[in-house]
Order: structure tokens, then C-alpha cells, then sequence
């Protein structure tokens, strides 16, 4: 007999990682619900709207919603049996992370839901108690955010443990770009510390396959590919080996780097705390995954994940 997928409900699903999360649920089979702000909200945002529009095209089901609204996530909530926050938790977008506050009072009051996944997708906070201030700033809420999960005794999924590829591999780790430089590259210390970088949409794919298994309830799920496991170096190399050219590598301690954030607006300051604490102090790599948690590609080996040097050739 086949086993019932369960329906989602992703909030924030016109966002960076919310339209991949409505992605990977429908490709899953699961009935996907994507809460749609109301008209007043939306505005002229044509944009989001048509986004919207086409996910409907997909089989997704909009369902209104408003965080000024709380009676309307209540419904919606009722609506499914997982709920996935996919809000921005980062300075140079938006930082809306408490905004999950709500959600969290709501799915309390629906009391139907079997599995929330807050928006983590990032480091794991609960290891970040020493971040670089003011980086720690967004660590701090979404611990706030698990606390108060945690107090309601909601079921949960924390997928954290990773940084973003499109952020981090495809520029080679530089700051202030997204793309890969040419001539010089800007290495942080020897560039030796091993970070752990994924694709997107290869992070939404193990999302996913959590919602319905029971060896990450209430777990926090690492994700560590072995071949996502790279150090700054090990990129820049792939990098060189794919444009037949030897990069000029420009140092930078520590010290200098802590150094150069004093000029930094706030939203870039936090963005550099995350890169001091990947790239020095190595917050993703540096511990082994504990008890109350799991790894990803151990639990899912079927995933065909993006490698980075795969990952890389776009940008040639």
C-alpha cells in the first residue's frame, strides 16, 4: 500500500530558498501549499505575483496569508501536515526571522501539524554561541526562534551545517561579488580551512526528504556531502585547472580581516562575521555531528548531489 505524502505549506516560497523548497516538494509528490500574501501586500510586486502564478501552473495550491493577519496562518496552517519558513535571515536581503515568532504561536493554535522546519539553511546556530559580532545578531534570533519551537513542543527539523554554492563557490569565496575572478584572488589565511558549500537546490532535495522520516524528528539534519567538503584553496585550484591559468593569491590574516570590517556598513559587517567564522575559525567543519543529530548523505546516498568542481563549470 502506498504510504500518503504529507502536504506542505512553504512560507516565504517567492523567496531565494522558498521558490527551491516548492520545487523539491512538488517534484516529491507532496501536495504543496505556498501561502500568498494578500493584495494590499503584494502591491504592484508583478514579479512575486507571476511567480505565484507559475507555481500554480505546477500543482501547487495558493492559500492567503498574512503575518498582520494571525487568524489566516492559523487557517492555513490547518490546511497541511509540514510546515517549511524559508524567510530571509541575512542583512543584505531582508532580515525577517523573528517575523517566524508568529508562525510558531500559530502552528501552537492549529495544533495539526506533525513537522515545522524553521528557516535555518545556514550554520548551526546552536554552535555559533562565539561568532564575530555583529554576525552573531541572526544566530541569536533563529535561537530564539528554536526556543520558542521547542517550548510548544512543535515537532521539528532543523537543516542547517552548510553555506550557500552560489554565495560562496561560484565567487571563490570573495566578498563584495558572485562571480569567480580572473587575475587575483584574495585568500583568507593559507585558504586551508574546510568549509562545506552545496548547491541550492541540492539543499532543498534533502529538505524535503525529511518531512515524512522519522530518523530526523526532532533532530537537527547536517549536511555534509564528502564531495562538497572543499577548502578555499581546493577551489581556486579546480578553478585554475578550468581556465588554464594560475591565479595571483593575495593573503589576508586574520587580523587584518577583523581589521577591515571597522569601514564596513552593518549589513556587510554581518555578512563578514560569516565569512570569518567559515573561513578562520572553520564553524562548519570544526566539530563532530553529536547526538539529536544526523548527516544527510548517510541517511539519503540515492541524492546525486552537485560536486564543486561540477558546480564551478557554469562559470567558465
Amino acid at each position: 500500500m502506498a504510504t500518503t505524502k504529507s502536504k506542505v505549506l512553504v512560507v516565504g516560497g517567492t523567496g531565494y530558498m522558498g521558490r527551491r523548497i516548492v520545487k523539491a516538494s512538488l517534484a516529491a509528490g507532496h501536495p504543496t501549499y505556498v501561502l500568498q500574501r494578500p493584495a494590499p501586500e503584494i502591491g504592484l510586486d508583478i514579479e512575486k505575483l507571476q511567480m505565484l502564478f507559475s507555481f500554480k501552473k505546477q500543482g501547487a495550491h495558493l492559500v492567503e496569508g498574512s503575518f498582520s493577519d494571525f487568524q489566516s496562518l492559523v487557517d492555513a496552517v490547518k490546511l497541511v501536515d509540514v510546515v517549511i519558513c524559508t524567510m530571509s535571515g541575512t542583512h543584505i536581503r531582508s532580515h525577517n526571522i523573528m517575523l517566524q515568532l508568529k508562525l510558531v504561536e500559530a502552528i501552537k493554535e492549529a495544533g495539526n501539524v506533525k513537522r515545522f522546519l524553521p528557516s535555518e539553511f545556514g550554520m548551526d546556530v546552536a554552535r555559533m554561541g562565539n561568532a564575530l559580532e555583529p554576525g552573531r545578531v541572526p544566530f541569536d534570533d533563529k535561537m530564539k526562534v528554536r526556543k520558542a519551537i521547542e517550548d510548544a513542543n512543535i515537532p521539528f527539523t532543523y537543516v542547517c551545517g552548510i553555506g550557500f554554492a552560489a554565495y560562496h563557490a561560484g565567487n571563490l569565496c570573495q566578498m563584495g561579488t558572485l562571480v569567480p575572478p580572473r587575475d587575483k584572488v584574495l585568500m583568507y589565511g593559507d585558504g586551508n580551512c574546510k568549509v562545506i558549500l552545496l548547491d541550492e537546490d541540492d539543499i532543498t532535495t534533502y529538505a524535503i526528504k525529511t518531512i515524512d522520516d522519522p530518523r530526523t524528528l526532532n533532530k537537527t539534519l547536517h549536511l555534509r556531502p564528502p564531495e562538497c567538503i572543499v577548502s578555499q584553496r581546493q577551489l581556486v585550484e579546480i578553478w585554475e585547472g578550468l581556465v588554464g591559468k594560475k591565479l595571483e593569491k593575495v593573503t589576508l590574516s586574520k587580523e587584518d580581516f577583523i581589521a577591515s570590517m571597522k569601514d564596513m556598513d552593518y549589513a556587510n559587517q554581518v555578512g563578514a562575521g560569516h565569512f570569518h567564522d567559515m573561513y578562520y575559525e572553520g564553524c562548519l567543519t570544526n566539530f563532530e555531528i553529536g547526538e539529536n543529530a544526523e548527516e544527510a548523505s548517510k541517511l539519503y546516498p540515492e541524492v546525486k548531489y552537485t560536486r564543486m568542481d561540477e558546480f564551478l563549470k557554469i562559470y567558465v
